[in-house]
């Protein structure tokens, strides 16, 4: 090449140079396209986490939130963008332009994030945008609101009919639904609830069961008739639903003790969900995180008193001794 410069006419060698940067303009223009595309192509979920509630390490929606949006943002290597929307609904609603699903981290009923802004939700609804509920964020009363979740997610905790002890629940996923790839057979001890309102015809599939009994129970919160009933029967911890405007719902009750994000499998199940809700493939062998470590389950806390020291997980969780049954009781029971 430096041999034809040398040899060259002027003209000629104005022309390599000239044809050398526009090639190079080119070059550099196509490879920001490049990157342009790339981000662009990234699926946009919009995680709400609820404001403060519960005693320290219960209901840590805002810390939570920040461990799983961290996993699928840094640690997934898939094309996410999670924005995380703390203590409840966005005052600006534009976080939800180009989202391709809500994911809902909070409390229920009277604190729900979505009171008041049924109608914006269900137009998202409506237009084909997932949407995923939580724990108490699952929880809405009989009626109107019950009706939009059973469309939404395909149902919802209804007081006075379901329940929400605190268990330890060998939970086993469906494997069946891509939600559960790369999530085995496993236990955790939560708030899991049970006995949920669902559509009826049922449109939702179970994705995680198990079942409840006496000698799991170690703590009775809202017992109801339906609940002590429904003891020995295999129960839905997990539910999925893909509707017919094209969007997709979850629903999963468990996510009370903050420690749980730091079990593998818990986690794991729930970006699962996450990214399924959004229409992503979910990825064989499952979404992949890294282990939450101690430091980390302490990180981005609501301020509460007293502030616990949140410790990892263990045996211990499983084995705590089962509690006396108790009387019906919910709220508003006479």
């Amino acid at each position: 090449m430096l041999l034809f410069m040398r040899k060259a006419s002027f003209p000629a060698l104005a022309f390599c140079i000239a044809a050398f940067a526009v090639f190079a303009a080119f070059a550099l223009n196509s490879c920001s396209n490049s990157q342009a595309e790339s981000t662009a192509k990234k699926t946009r979920i919009v995680l709400i986490a609820g404001k403060p509630s519960h005693p320290s390490g219960q209901h840590e929606f805002n810390a939570g939130a920040v461990i799983l949006a961290r996993a699928l943002n840094e640690q997934s290597g898939l094309p996410v963008e999670v924005d995380v929307v703390h203590n409840g609904w966005p005052e600006d609603e534009s976080v939800f332009d180009g989202a391709s699903a809500v994911v809902i981290y909070s409390d229920g009923n009277s604190r729900h994030p979505v009171n008041g802004h049924e109608e914006k939700m269900d137009a998202m609804i409506d237009a084909g945008i997932g949407l995923m509920c939580m724990h108490y964020g699952v929880e809405v009363p009989a009626g109107k609101q019950g009706e939009y979740f059973k469309k939404w997610i395909g149902g919802h905790y209804e007081a006075g009919f379901s329940c929400n002890p605190h268990w330890t629940a060998p939970l086993a996923a469906d494997s069946k639904h891509p939600i559960s790839q790369g999530v085995p057979a496993f236990s955790a001890n939560d708030e899991f609830y049970y006995n949920m309102r669902f559509a009826e015809p049922k449109t939702a599939k179970d994705v995680i069961t198990s079942t409840p009994t006496r000698e799991k129970i170690n703590r009775y919160i809202h017992w109801t008739p339906a609940g002590e009933k429904a003891l020995g029967t295999k129960q839905t911890l997990m539910w999925a639903i893909e509707r017919s405007d094209g969007g997709r719902g979850v629903g999963f009750t468990g996510g009370h003790w903050h420690r749980n994000w730091a079990i593998d499998d818990f986690r794991r199940a729930v970006l699962n969900a996450i990214v399924w809700t959004a229409k992503l493939d979910v990825p064989e062998g499952g979404v992949q995180s890294e282990a939450v470590t101690a430091a980390q389950l302490n990180e981005n806390l609501d301020p509460k008193k007293p502030m616990e020291v949140i410790a990892l997980p263990s045996a211990a969780d499983l084995n705590q001794p089962a509690a006396s049954p108790i009387d019906f009781r919910w709220p508003g029971k006479k």
